[in-house]
């Protein structure tokens, strides 16, 4: 009888692979990690759009197929990237381990903005980051709820962390709006492009800023409080465990690095393509940049993510299933966007944390929802429908959101 722990290759295949020799070849024992790396997700079935996703995009075909494909394409290299990131931090030790999680976590995001950032699309760059602030907000928090509330009267958690994590965002998403404030508070005119380089610079500095407070709160993760992280890590892996069809094989050292390059080039590639596409699909379907780097990237690197949170909440363990959402956020809040604020730095590109008006409002509703949500420790499936709602109405409107370029050349 078959269990959610049942590994998804046969007995005759595991006979065949484990009865072959005690000492494998190299070939035979990168065959073996290779066999359990693809059965390690039900999403690496879609592992055939990444030859299709490259093979698009190398002929030139149609723009609006390149960029579905690799869309498609860049979810299974995200489990992929995933696991072999957690075989990897296993034989890391508990630091080390804690390190690589946090930076490979948001690996995708960094990839496909890198490449955006280089391509000059500081809007995709900009959209995505609030995107992935607002998707684990109201998306994920709401599915929590809602999953998790909808056969029990109430749920609750603990009042207090949450409430810490909450603050820390608040904070963090704060500084991400100084510089917007900043520039509405000035008149337009002929300065326009001395206020641009104030808010430039000023960007510069809130990033370095955040980056300290990120590396601090990994100290405190990792160092000063990690006996409370670790006791929620175990937790949280028996309850994913439970519903994985991860088989039991643990990768070497060097077939966990070998497979985060090659998933890591993959990624790269495929998101070359995606964001080469982006300009033609957004000409053809009328859709705005903005939208497509809100609402449709988001979900490729926050895809695990979303599952995990949601999977933890139905287990009725809402301190974990809180603790990743919010999290995430954090992650994007005092690490991935202030990063790209320096990388553009680095490369030369202009990319600030000055969003507009309208995008600064929702950022601040959505913090603000969720704050509310979690303030009393308590959470029902109601309370969910009110976070997805607020989520839909955002989509929404950013669907109708023109992108200003465009209205520039009207």
């Amino acid at each position: 009888m078959m269990d959610a722990r049942t590994p998804l290759l046969t007995a005759d295949a595991r006979y065949s692979i484990d009865s072959n020799n005690e000492n494998p070849s190299k070939y035979e024992a990168a065959k073996v990690d290779l066999q359990y790396v693809i059965y390690s997700s039900p999403l690496n079935i879609l592992l055939i759009f990444v030859p299709l996703g490259i093979f698009w995009g190398v002929m030139e075909f149609s723009h609006t197929w390149v960029f579905i494909f690799n869309f498609l394409a860049i979810v299974p290299l995200a489990a992929i990237l995933a696991y072999a990131t957690e075989e990897l931090a296993e034989k890391a030790g508990s630091t080390v381990g804690g390190l690589l999680n946090a930076t490979f976590g948001n690996a995708v995001e960094l990839i496909v903005s890198v490449i955006a950032l280089k391509g000059g699309q500081v809007r995709i760059v900009q959209a995505s980051m609030l995107g992935s602030l607002l998707s684990n907000l109201l998306l994920v928090l709401g599915f929590c709820f809602v999953c998790g509330g909808y056969n029990r009267v109430q749920q609750t958690f603990n009042q207090t962390a949450a409430q810490t994590m909450s603050s820390l965002l608040a904070i963090s998403c704060a500084s991400l709006l100084i510089p917007a404030a900043f520039k509405a508070t000035l008149p337009e005119g002929h300065f326009d492009k001395l206020i641009d380089e104030k808010i430039l610079s000023l960007s510069r500095g809130t990033s370095i800023i955040l980056l300290i407070v990120y590396v601090l709160f990994l100290f405190f993760q990792l160092r000063t409080h990690h006996v409370m992280f670790e006791q929620q890590n175990e937790e949280t892996e028996e309850i994913v465990g439970q519903y994985s069809t991860k088989p039991e094989h643990s990768l070497s050292r060097n077939s966990s690095i070998s497979f985060l390059l090659a998933a890591t080039i993959l990624v790269s590639i495929c998101a070359d393509y995606l964001v080469g596409a982006i300009d033609s699909v957004v000409a053809s379907s009328g859709l705005s940049k903005t939208f497509i780097g809100l609402i449709v990237i988001p979900i490729v690197g926050n895809a695990a993510e979303h599952v995990t949170s949601v999977m933890v909440a139905m287990k009725n363990k809402m301190d974990l299933a809180i603790g990743v959402a919010i999290g995430s956020s954090l992650q994007i809040a005092l690490f991935v966007t202030p990063f790209m604020v320096l990388v553009g730095w680095l490369i030369d590109v202009p990319m600030t944390l000055n969003f507009s008006t309208f995008e600064t409002a929702t950022l601040f509703i959505s913090v603000f929802l969720s704050n509310y949500l979690v303030l009393d420790g308590e959470s029902n499936w109601l309370e969910g429908v009110m976070s997805l709602s607020m989520y839909l109405l955002i989509a929404m409107a950013f669907y109708y959101y023109p992108d200003i370029d465009v209205l520039n050349k009207l």
